[in-house]
C-alpha cells in the first residue's frame, strides 16, 4: 500500500466511502486525512512536502500556479489532476434573519481574501446589489471554523457549503444566494499535487474518487453514504440525506467522470481576473491559464 497524505478543508464524504467500499485498498493507496486552517497552509504544506495530495479548489490551483504573489511567495508546480464536485451547495449564508441589505457594514467571514470562495462572495454580494468596499472583511480559514464564526456571531455572513450550509439553515441562517444559481459552470472540489513526485498518486486518488462517485451516483452506496454524512458531518438523518440529494445534483454535486470541463475553467478564471486582476509585464497573470500547454490539468 503506497501511503497518501492528503489535505483537507471540510470532512470529505466521498473519500469516506471510498475508504469503506474497499475502492482504496484496490488502488493501492493508504490515506491519511489531514484538515487544514486554511488554504495557504494546504499549500505550503503541499510544496513543503509534509502533504502529498490535496482536495482543495481548484481557484487554489490557478492562483498558485500562475500568481507570483500568491501566499507563499512564489510560482509552484500545482496542478489539478481531476475533479471532484461542483461545490456542494455552496452559497452566501447571513445569521438568523439577515437579508441582502445588512451586507452593508456588515462583517463577513472569508478563508483569505484571495480565495475562490471569496472571489464568488466578491461577485454574489454585487449580484445581491452590495459593493465590495460595502462590508468589512473578516480572515477565518476553513469552512467549518466560518460556520462556527457565523453561529457565534464572530461574522455575519460568509460562504459556506459541504454540509456547514445545512447546519447554517437548521440553526436558522439564511442562504442569500448560491453560486451555481449565478456562476455555472463551477468546480468546488479537485484533485491537486505539487511536482511530480507524487502526481501518479494523485492519479490514483482521483480515479478512485471517480469510482466512488459513481457508486454514490448510481444509487448503490445510499445507506452508506447517509452514515458518512451523519458521522462525518455531524448531520442529522434528514440533513445527512439531503447532503446525499446534494451529492447526486448535476448542478451541484459530484462530477461523474472526473474530468475537469473548460467552460468551469473559464468560469473560475473569469471570477479571479474580475475582482484579483494580477498583472505582470503588462499581461494579467491568467491570460495563460487556458491554454493547452499550461500544464494546469494533469493529461494522462
Amino acid at each position: 500500500m503506497i501511503p497518501v497524505d492528503v489535505g483537507t478543508f471540510s470532512p470529505p464524504v466521498v473519500l469516506d466511502l471510498a475508504a469503506s467500499s474497499g475502492l482504496l485498498d484496490a488502488a493501492g493507496i493508504e490515506v491519511t486525512e489531514h484538515p487544514v486552517p486554511s488554504s495557504p497552509a494546504q499549500f505550503r504544506s503541499l510544496a513543503d512536502g509534509d502533504l502529498h495530495v490535496a482536495l482543495t479548489s481548484p481557484d487554489n490551483v490557478l492562483a498558485y500556479r500562475f500568481n507570483p504573489h500568491n501566499p507563499v511567495g512564489r510560482l509552484l508546480d500545482a496542478r489539478i489532476v481531476g475533479a471532484v464536485d461542483r461545490a456542494l451547495g455552496l452559497g452566501l449564508y447571513g445569521r438568523p434573519g439577515f437579508i441582502a441589505d445588512d451586507l452593508r457594514g456588515a462583517r463577513v467571514g472569508v478563508d483569505v481574501p484571495h480565495s475562490g470562495f471569496a472571489l464568488a462572495l466578491y461577485a454574489l454580494a454585487e449580484r445581491l446589489g452590495v459593493r465590495r468596499d460595502e462590508y468589512e472583511l473578516v480572515t477565518l480559514g476553513s469552512t467549518p471554523k466560518r460556520l462556527q464564526a457565523l453561529l457565534t456571531g464572530e461574522c455575519d455572513a460568509t460562504m459556506l457549503n459541504a454540509g456547514n450550509d445545512l447546519l447554517a439553515e437548521a440553526a436558522g441562517c439564511v442562504r442569500l444566494a448560491g453560486v451555481t444559481d449565478h456562476f455555472s459552470p463551477y468546480l468546488g472540489t479537485v484533485v491537486a499535487v505539487v511536482g511530480e513526485e507524487h502526481l501518479e498518486t494523485g492519479r490514483l486518488l482521483a480515479r478512485a474518487l471517480t469510482e466512488t462517485a459513481a457508486e454514490i451516483l448510481g444509487g448503490s452506496l445510499d445507506a452508506e453514504a447517509v452514515a458518512s454524512a451523519r458521522r462525518r458531518l455531524a448531520l442529522d438523518e434528514t440533513l445527512a440525506r439531503r447532503y446525499v440529494e446534494r451529492m447526486r445534483s448535476v448542478d451541484e454535486g459530484l462530477v461523474a467522470d472526473g474530468r475537469v470541463d473548460r467552460e468551469s475553467l473559464e468560469t473560475l478564471v473569469a471570477l479571479r481576473t474580475a475582482w484579483l486582476p494580477e498583472v505582470v509585464d503588462g499581461y494579467d497573470v491568467m491570460d495563460a491559464a487556458l491554454a493547452e500547454d499550461s500544464g494546469l490539468v494533469d493529461v494522462h
